[in-house]
């Protein structure tokens, strides 16, 4: 089952509903409340971090680290074969005496391929799951939007949510305590 495409009065695809709170506690009960409705593709954006926004929020934890260590692991892994390969197998040399396969050495080399591995992994993981790059949004177009990075704070529930629509979500927002809200074009 597909979501509804709802359309403005202006023709475009709407995007989302944005809500302005006045103080950041009016902004964490309204973020329990959207998440207790059910809610699951919204955000909510301030000028600083409000402690416990996360849970207000209902975040769960994701499988990013799980992805990291995967990754640490299979390039520790890749590094130790690649090294066994040259000094064990294909370029056989005696060196002060020791066996060729000698795995001690390959201890640094190992741990730095790990490294790397976790590193380029954590990069394109949180990249790939947050939808980045992503070029442009259409929050940007709204002039009061812009003074989230300094005064306000704001709820923005987008239109591809399955619980999302627009009256029902509108009436949500202002029992939340808005005090203003916008329709957000595409």
């Amino acid at each position: 089952m597909s979501t509804p495409v709802y359309v403005t009065e202006t023709g475009e695809p709407l995007h989302a509903i944005l809500a302005e709170f006045a103080t950041p506690r009016d902004l964490y009960h309204a973020a329990e409340k959207v998440r207790d409705a059910g809610y699951l593709k919204w955000d909510t954006y301030t000028p600083f971090p409000i402690h416990g926004m996360e849970e207000a929020m209902g975040f769960k934890y994701t499988i990013l680290p799980v992805m990291v260590a995967c990754g640490g692991l299979v390039g520790a892994g890749l590094g130790f074969l690649m090294q066994w390969w040259m000094a064990g197998v294909d370029y056989q040399m005696v060196t002060q005496g020791k066996p060729f396969f000698s795995w001690q050495a390959f201890i640094p080399i190992t741990f730095e391929c790990g490294i790397l591995f976790a590193a380029f992994t954590s990069i394109i993981g949180m990249l790939a799951m947050n939808g980045l790059p992503r070029w442009h949004h259409p929050l940007m177009k709204k002039e009061r939007f812009l003074s989230s990075s300094d005064d306000k704070f704001f709820v923005c529930i987008e239109s591809g949510d399955k619980n999302f629509h627009p009256e029902k979500t509108r009436q949500l927002l202002e029992q939340a305590g808005a005090t203003s809200i916008e329709l957000v074009e595409e």
